[in-house]
Protein backbone atom coordinates (compact mmCIF):
# COMPACT_ATOMS: atom_id res chain seq x y z
CA UNK A 1 0.00 0.00 0.00
CA UNK A 2 2.75 2.47 0.91
CA UNK A 3 4.50 2.00 -2.45
CA UNK A 4 1.24 2.57 -4.34
CA UNK A 5 0.59 5.78 -2.39
CA UNK A 6 4.18 6.92 -2.97
CA UNK A 7 3.83 6.25 -6.69
CA UNK A 8 0.55 8.16 -6.85
CA UNK A 9 2.17 11.08 -5.01
CA UNK A 10 5.12 11.04 -7.42
CA UNK A 11 2.80 11.03 -10.44
CA UNK A 12 0.73 13.94 -9.15
CA UNK A 13 3.90 15.84 -8.21
CA UNK A 14 5.17 15.37 -11.77
CA UNK A 15 1.85 16.64 -13.10
CA UNK A 16 2.12 19.58 -10.70
CA UNK A 17 5.60 20.44 -11.99
CA UNK A 18 4.34 20.43 -15.57
CA UNK A 19 1.42 22.63 -14.58
CA UNK A 20 3.80 25.20 -13.05
CA UNK A 21 5.88 25.03 -16.23
CA UNK A 22 2.73 25.63 -18.30
CA UNK A 23 1.88 28.60 -16.08
CA UNK A 24 5.23 30.15 -16.98
CA UNK A 25 4.57 29.65 -20.68
CA UNK A 26 1.04 31.07 -20.43
CA UNK A 27 2.16 34.15 -18.49
CA UNK A 28 4.99 34.74 -20.98
CA UNK A 29 2.47 34.46 -23.82
CA UNK A 30 0.18 36.96 -22.07
CA UNK A 31 3.01 39.46 -21.55
CA UNK A 32 4.01 39.24 -25.21
CA UNK A 33 0.41 39.58 -26.41
CA UNK A 34 -0.28 42.50 -24.09
CA UNK A 35 2.98 44.47 -24.37
CA UNK A 36 4.12 43.68 -27.92
CA UNK A 37 0.85 43.25 -29.82
CA UNK A 38 -1.46 45.24 -27.51
CA UNK A 39 -3.90 42.32 -27.65
CA UNK A 40 -4.44 40.92 -24.14
CA UNK A 41 -6.14 37.56 -23.78
CA UNK A 42 -9.29 36.80 -21.79
CA UNK A 43 -8.23 33.32 -20.71
CA UNK A 44 -4.65 33.38 -19.36
CA UNK A 45 -5.34 34.85 -15.93
CA UNK A 46 -8.13 32.41 -15.09
CA UNK A 47 -6.45 29.32 -16.52
CA UNK A 48 -3.16 30.06 -14.75
CA UNK A 49 -5.04 30.53 -11.48
CA UNK A 50 -6.80 27.21 -12.09
CA UNK A 51 -3.46 25.49 -12.78
CA UNK A 52 -1.81 27.07 -9.75
CA UNK A 53 -4.56 25.91 -7.38
CA UNK A 54 -4.50 22.37 -8.73
CA UNK A 55 -0.70 22.17 -8.86
CA UNK A 56 -0.37 23.32 -5.26
CA UNK A 57 -2.90 20.87 -3.82
CA UNK A 58 -1.79 17.80 -5.74
CA UNK A 59 1.88 18.32 -4.84
CA UNK A 60 1.31 18.36 -1.05
CA UNK A 61 1.41 14.57 -0.61
CA UNK A 62 4.76 14.33 -2.38
CA UNK A 63 6.14 17.12 -0.22
CA UNK A 64 4.99 15.31 2.92
CA UNK A 65 6.67 12.08 1.81
CA UNK A 66 9.97 13.85 1.24
CA UNK A 67 9.56 16.03 4.37
CA UNK A 68 9.76 19.20 2.32
CA UNK A 69 6.83 20.92 4.02
CA UNK A 70 7.46 23.72 6.47
CA UNK A 71 8.94 22.23 9.63
CA UNK A 72 9.38 23.84 13.00
CA UNK A 73 12.43 22.37 14.70
CA UNK A 74 12.42 23.24 18.36
CA UNK A 75 15.31 21.28 19.75
CA UNK A 76 14.44 18.04 17.99
CA UNK A 77 18.10 17.55 17.11
CA UNK A 78 18.67 17.10 20.85
CA UNK A 79 16.00 14.39 21.07
CA UNK A 80 16.72 10.71 20.74
CA UNK A 81 15.47 8.64 17.85
CA UNK A 82 12.47 7.31 19.79
CA UNK A 83 11.39 10.79 20.92
CA UNK A 84 11.71 12.12 17.35
CA UNK A 85 9.56 9.24 16.11
CA UNK A 86 6.87 10.00 18.71
CA UNK A 87 6.97 13.67 17.72
CA UNK A 88 6.80 12.67 14.05
CA UNK A 89 3.78 10.44 14.73
CA UNK A 90 1.95 13.25 16.55
CA UNK A 91 2.74 15.61 13.64
CA UNK A 92 1.42 13.08 11.13
CA UNK A 93 -1.67 12.58 13.25
CA UNK A 94 -2.39 16.32 13.23
CA UNK A 95 -1.83 16.49 9.46
CA UNK A 96 -4.06 13.44 8.97
CA UNK A 97 -6.90 14.87 11.06
CA UNK A 98 -6.65 18.25 9.32
CA UNK A 99 -6.63 16.51 5.91
CA UNK A 100 -9.71 14.44 6.79
CA UNK A 101 -11.60 17.55 7.94
CA UNK A 102 -10.57 19.52 4.83
CA UNK A 103 -11.55 16.56 2.63
CA UNK A 104 -14.95 16.34 4.30
CA UNK A 105 -15.75 20.05 4.11
CA UNK A 106 -14.18 20.46 0.67
CA UNK A 107 -16.37 17.67 -0.66
CA UNK A 108 -19.43 19.39 0.79
CA UNK A 109 -18.53 22.68 -0.89
CA UNK A 110 -17.83 20.87 -4.16
CA UNK A 111 -21.20 19.08 -4.13
CA UNK A 112 -22.99 22.34 -3.33
CA UNK A 113 -21.27 24.07 -6.26
CA UNK A 114 -22.30 21.28 -8.61
CA UNK A 115 -25.89 21.41 -7.33
CA UNK A 116 -26.12 25.20 -7.61
CA UNK A 117 -24.19 25.30 -10.89
CA UNK A 118 -21.87 28.02 -9.60
CA UNK A 119 -19.46 29.55 -12.10
CA UNK A 120 -16.75 32.18 -12.02
CA UNK A 121 -17.79 35.75 -12.69
CA UNK A 122 -15.30 36.13 -15.53
CA UNK A 123 -15.81 36.13 -19.28
CA UNK A 124 -15.00 32.43 -19.38
CA UNK A 125 -17.62 31.54 -16.75
CA UNK A 126 -15.79 28.37 -15.72
CA UNK A 127 -17.81 26.09 -13.41
CA UNK A 128 -16.54 26.53 -9.83
CA UNK A 129 -16.46 22.78 -9.24
CA UNK A 130 -13.49 22.52 -11.58
CA UNK A 131 -11.38 24.59 -9.21
CA UNK A 132 -13.00 23.51 -5.95
CA UNK A 133 -12.46 19.82 -6.69
CA UNK A 134 -8.73 20.39 -6.17
CA UNK A 135 -9.35 20.63 -2.43
CA UNK A 136 -10.88 17.18 -1.82
CA UNK A 137 -8.52 15.56 -4.34
CA UNK A 138 -5.42 17.20 -2.86
CA UNK A 139 -6.39 16.50 0.73
CA UNK A 140 -7.34 12.91 -0.09
CA UNK A 141 -3.85 12.43 -1.54
CA UNK A 142 -2.31 14.11 1.51
CA UNK A 143 -4.38 11.93 3.86
CA UNK A 144 -3.32 8.74 2.06
CA UNK A 145 0.34 9.80 2.14
CA UNK A 146 -0.02 10.61 5.84
CA UNK A 147 -1.35 7.10 6.49
CA UNK A 148 1.53 5.61 4.49
CA UNK A 149 4.05 7.60 6.52
CA UNK A 150 2.41 6.46 9.77
CA UNK A 151 2.68 2.83 8.62
CA UNK A 152 6.37 3.37 7.85
CA UNK A 153 6.87 4.93 11.25
CA UNK A 154 5.18 2.03 13.03
CA UNK A 155 7.25 -0.48 11.01
CA UNK A 156 10.40 1.28 12.17
CA UNK A 157 11.53 2.20 8.66
CA UNK A 158 14.07 4.98 8.23
CA UNK A 159 12.23 8.21 7.58
CA UNK A 160 13.52 10.84 5.13
CA UNK A 161 13.76 13.36 7.98
CA UNK A 162 16.11 11.08 9.92
CA UNK A 163 18.70 11.27 7.19
CA UNK A 164 19.04 14.99 8.01
CA UNK A 165 19.91 14.21 11.62
CA UNK A 166 22.77 11.85 11.00
CA UNK A 167 26.25 12.30 12.45
CA UNK A 168 28.00 15.34 11.07
CA UNK A 169 24.89 16.80 9.50
CA UNK A 170 24.42 20.51 9.84
CA UNK A 171 21.15 22.37 9.82
CA UNK A 172 21.16 25.54 7.77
Amino acid sequence: MTRLVDRLSAITAGLSAWMFFAIGIMVTYEVIMRKVFNAPTIWVEEITRFFQIWATYIAAAYLLHHREMIVVEIGDKYLGSRSRRVLEFVSLLVIGIFSAVALWHGTGILLESIELKRATSTMLGVPMWMTESAIPVGFALLFLQCLAEMVRLLRGELLPAESHHGPGSADL
